[in-house]
């Protein structure tokens, strides 16, 4: 049980104390995957997708204002564990994410897991813990949302989308209630991927359609969402494919060795990454020369350069995740929750007295009621 702490400086981070314990503890604000559903089920998925994409928008517009570096990533034969992290002046924040394709077959566990933390840059206080794996899936899809905002023909109104796993009803719906989109054209391997996302947009305003093939799929789509999972160089979509005006948002090829584009789509389009260090390692543009030319997104939202420029140019989001999203989707969900009255306060890190005197959390409580400890004598201590 915890109860308020007074503090002599309001200046200080509000502090709990632990009755059971009598410890001073500073909280952290954590949102378990519950209550992140809580916030999408109270607020509508529409209105968080909306409310992300504004958010991610907003500070990709601050570009210059963050110190930015790639994820370090640690690779094994089974997928591989990343660490995102990213900061402004105010507030530094981290995802701790895998991608694993074979969990589902193997552990029944899904492909991708995260969690992330938002925290103070004056104290280095953890001030948010949430849950990133169901918040990382709005956040990739409300990112398309804003690469094809400024890239797409704003008249677009069909999208293929090839896999149809955890990542796909988001940019289905995010397409639909932010862009417009009145038709989705399905393609997986796996036909319970496709089935299970069919059921999925049952009731949606959304034309779906089940296709036999990629190249069924695509067959007269303004855009193309490649969102597929597997942990190779695979060629998901190739040039002759390419159609007149056509975006392409490429989302699963994320990391080194994990493509979906055939190197030809990437030399017909007019490619745009996240982060240029990270995207040329870890994206479909791996494939290709370190000269190869690519904008960073941010340049188009800030009005820095030109998207697309006439009907027929195709184009390319060649997206992997950047930890900007991240720092985005935390602010989001925190502000959200906050506005909800959702969340719970967790003890992670302890507040003394003394903030030199850590031993004093574990000193012999015959030592910390004042009560001395007997004399030693000589011979004792030469014991």
């Amino acid at each position: 049980m915890y109860i308020d702490s007074p503090c002599c400086d309001t200046a200080c981070i509000p502090r709990k104390t632990c009755t059971m314990h009598n410890i001073a503890l500073v909280p952290t604000q954590f949102l378990s995957a519950q209550d992140v559903a809580s916030i999408v089920q109270r607020k509508g998925l529409s209105a968080c997708l909306r409310g992300m994409a504004d958010t991610i928008q907003a500070d990709f517009l601050r570009w210059q204002a963050f110190d930015k570096c790639a994820r370090v990533a640690s690779h094994s034969a089974e997928g591989v564990i990343e660490l995102m992290p990213i900061a402004d002046d105010h507030s530094y924040a981290f995802k701790y994410v895998n991608g694993h394709p074979k969990n589902n077959a193997l552990h029944g566990l899904p492909t991708v897991m995260a969690f992330g933390v938002l925290a103070s840059v004056a104290t280095g206080v953890p001030e948010l813990l949430s849950e990133l794996t169901l918040t990382t899936a709005i956040r990739t899809a409300a990112t398309s949302v804003v690469a094809a905002r400024a890239l797409a023909r704003p008249n677009s109104r069909s999208m293929a989308l090839i896999g149809n796993g955890a990542q796909s009803e988001f940019q289905a719906l995010a397409f639909h209630h932010l862009m417009g989109i009145e038709e989705v054209r399905l393609f997986d391997t796996d036909s319970l991927a496709t089935a299970k996302l069919v059921d999925n947009l049952r009731g949606t305003a959304l034309k779906v359609v089940v296709c036999a093939s990629t190249a069924e799929a695509v067959r007269g789509a303004d855009i193309v969402t490649t969102v597929t999972a597997d942990k190779t160089n695979a060629t998901i979509l190739t040039p002759d494919m390419l159609e007149p005006g056509m975006h392409i948002n490429g989302v699963g090829g994320d990391c080194p060795g994990k493509t979906e584009l055939h190197p030809d789509v990437l030399r017909a389009a007019s490619v745009f990454v996240e982060y240029e260090p990270q995207t040329r390692i870890e994206g479909d543009l791996q494939q290709l020369p370190a000269d190869f030319a690519v904008t960073e997104l941010w340049q188009v939202l800030s009005g820095k350069v030109v998207g697309r420029s006439s009907e027929a140019q195709i184009t390319v989001f060649d997206s992997v995740g950047f930890a900007l999203e991240d720092y985005s989707a935390l602010r989001f969900m925190r502000d959200t929750a906050q506005e909800l009255g959702l969340g719970q306060r967790l003890a992670l890190i302890p507040g003394l007295d003394d903030p030199k005197d850590l031993y004093s959390l574990v000193r012999p409580s015959v030592v910390k009621t004042g009560v001395s400890a007997p004399a030693l004598s000589p011979e004792a201590v030469a014991a």
